[in-house]
């Protein structure tokens, strides 16, 4: 039985170094992901294209941090407007704060998924989801319930 020793000379001075910059690495990571991770969850969340089946739509609602019943309780078919009239300006805003141009899909058909929320802060019951999707591309998106509408982000 042969047995191998390997001995190498190390200098403590660099090995600190290197962890130094480990834990510093790590630190800013930890401490940008804390500062920018409350505003920029769809960035967090998975892509909003390949969107097929009710498995997808649930992944991508979850990706946001909502539980969901993965059945639709409504698939509505909409015929986006050719033009996007003042009444749609608040609307318009909620889903270009999300990242979502919804002016891209003037005059197209678009599907609408309602989806039960069961998670929603506080308890709130009745909460749904909508998904607007174009093709298999999810192109929007909100949270509503008795008294409120918001976009998909979780409230803190």
């Amino acid at each position: 039985m042969a047995v191998l020793i390997w001995t190498a000379k190390v200098n403590r001075k660099k090995i600190g170094l290197v962890l130094a910059g480990v834990v510093l690495l790590g630190g800013m990571a930890l401490a940008a992901t804390l500062f920018w991770g409350g505003g920029a969850q769809a960035a967090a969340s998975m892509s909003p294209k390949g969107v097929k089946t009710a498995e997808d739509r649930a992944a991508y609602l979850e990706s946001w941090g909502w539980q969901v019943e993965p059945e639709a309780v409504a698939v509505e078919e909409l015929a986006m407007p050719e033009t996007f009239g003042e009444e749609y300006s608040q609307y318009l805003e909620l889903q270009a704060a999300q990242g979502f141009d919804l002016t891209k899909y003037a005059g197209k058909r678009v599907k609408r998924y309602t989806l039960n929320v069961l998670n929603y802060p506080g308890g709130a019951q009745g909460v749904q989801a909508h998904l607007l999707l174009c093709k298999n591309t999810v192109i929007g998106g909100e949270i509503l319930g008795e008294g409120f509408l918001h976009g998909l982000e979780m409230p803190q």
